[in-house]
C-alpha cells in the first residue's frame, strides 16, 4: 500500500471521527474530506490505472 493511500485513508478517518463527534467544525471537516479524496483519486489514477 502506498503513502499516499495511507494519508488518503487516515485523513478521510479523521474525517469521519469529527463529522460524529464536531460537529461545530464545519468547513474544515469538508476540507479534510475534499482532500482524502483527491489523494485517493491520484493513487487510483497512479496504481490502478498506470497514469503519471
Amino acid at each position: 500500500m502506498s503513502i499516499l493511500l495511507t494519508i488518503g485513508i487516515i485523513i478521510f478517518i479523521l474525517w469521519l471521527l469529527g463529522f460524529i463527534f464536531f460537529r461545530s467544525l464545519g468547513w474544515l471537516l469538508h476540507v479534510a474530506l475534499i482532500i482524502a479524496v483527491i489523494l485517493l483519486i491520484i493513487w487510483l489514477l497512479r496504481n490502478v490505472l498506470g497514469l503519471f
